[in-house]
């Protein structure tokens, strides 16, 4: 495995943007790059090289991701004492921080909207959305990243398009 400093300069934006995706917040992001960062320099020795290290990197930074959301909407769901109903607390579940960078302030309700739908995807579904549409890759990568076969990549995908459509309907029905 190469130094550590190099595996970060050339997979920490990486990381970041992917993390990025998931969490739509930069400060998130930058915290959750940390935790990759730490996991892979924790867990170097166990890289059994029988996949890229890109591959394996990008592995722990959607799990890292997963993880964190589910933290923080496990923090969500704690009922506090401003809360007024389960109605409140229902809200305040599905609520999205939009903080992403790349998005012009012109483009930023579309983009709201569509991530707080691509969030309320199961997790298999978001991840092909996000490392597919979102990222770019191919579906090779994808499925050697989710370490499924190629045409799984493709049954999600399109399952995870028909469910994301239907929440967007869904969303436009409520406005």
């Amino acid at each position: 495995m190469e130094n550590f400093d190099e595996i970060y300069e050339e997979h920490s934006d990486m990381v970041y943007n992917l993390s990025l995706q998931y969490v739509q917040s930069k400060e998130q992001a930058e915290e959750i790059t940390q935790d990759v960062f730490m996991s892979v320099y924790k867990s170097k020795g166990k890289f059994r090289h029988q996949a890229q290290l890109k591959t394996w990197i990008y592995r722990i930074t959607i799990n890292t991701s997963l993880n964190y959301i589910k933290a923080n909407q496990t923090q969500k769901r704690k009922p506090t004492l401003n809360a007024v109903s389960t109605d409140e607390l229902v809200v305040q579940k599905n609520l999205v921080t939009f903080d992403h960078p790349g998005v012009k302030l012109e483009q930023k309700e579309a983009m709201e909207k569509m991530f707080t739908a691509i969030n309320q995807l199961s997790d298999s579904h978001k991840n092909v959305i996000v490392l597919l549409k979102i990222e770019g890759l191919s579906q090779k990568e994808v499925a050697e990243i989710l370490n499924i076969k190629v045409k799984a990549v493709e049954s999600l995908f399109q399952r995870a398009k028909k469910k994301l459509l239907i929440i967007l309907n869904k969303e436009k029905e409520n406005e």
